[in-house]
């Protein structure tokens, strides 16, 4: 299961990085190339889209990592042997 979450959570943030790489921060990116033609989704849906992906891209990771680390915690619980009692001892006994 750990194994299956951490490809999911690599393949989902080479999506983010794609996301992010195509939008411009100035206005351009994905969006400027759409402005000239008449397309369905116009300019303004595109950059809102990709913005709306890219946060959620970003949430999922998040979570999916939380996930991570819990089923990490609790199979370390599992793997680890039952604490075994000590008497201590001091060194007057002979």
């Amino acid at each position: 299961m750990l194994t299956f979450l951490v490809v999911v959570i690599i393949l989902i943030s080479f999506v983010l990085a794609f996301f992010v790489l195509i939008q411009n921060s100035k206005g351009g990116g994905l969006a400027s190339n759409f402005a000239s033609s008449n397309q369905i989704m116009g300019v303004r849906k595109t950059a809102d889209f990709l913005e709306k992906a890219t946060w959620t891209l970003a949430a999922v990771i998040m979570v999916l990592c939380l996930a991570c680390a819990f089923i990490t915690k609790s199979e370390m619980k599992k793997e680890l042997p039952a604490a075994q009692e000590t008497t201590q001892t001091t060194g007057d006994e002979e």
